[in-house]
């Protein structure tokens, strides 16, 4: 027997059979990896080939490639060709993506942390004036 079922995570995206892929998920999901986010430091230096980017790396240029393209299918690079090479340069778009949702739990949490301060204010001075009333 198949069970089809939906669960609503937020407004604007629906899983169906746990499988959503969304802009956001495949660059959280790219970025996930310290391998991959030190690609992307190096190419804030400017574009770069694969033989250049797997310098400093003490892996194969399989692998650099490998994480490459998961770099490229989550928008975060782009291949150019000059001659026979291909070169990687850094889209900083996704990134952007990325920033934007931060940015609003941001402002969330320190909307949340507001208010408890002013909470938490008026619970002492609440405090403070009770035992000055007390005391007289």
């Amino acid at each position: 027997m198949l069970i089809r079922w939906t669960v609503l995570v937020d407004s604007s995206h629906a899983i169906h059979n746990n499988m959503v892929v969304d802009s956001l998920s495949v660059t959280l999901a790219a970025l996930s990896d310290p391998t991959r986010r030190a690609l992307l430091a190096q190419l804030r230096n400017g574009p770069a080939s694969v033989v250049e980017l797997a310098g400093p790396f003490g892996i194969s240029q399989q692998a650099i490639s490998k994480h490459l393209a998961y770099l490229e299918r989550a928008r975060l690079v782009r291949t150019r060709r000059e001659g026979r090479r291909q070169i990687r340069e850094l889209n900083p778009a996704p990134i952007g993506e990325v920033a934007a949702w931060v940015e609003e739990y941001r402002q969330y949490w320190r909307g949340a942390f507001d208010r408890l301060d002013s909470v938490l204010g008026r619970r002492v001075r609440g405090k403070s004036g009770a035992r000055r009333g007390g005391m007289q």
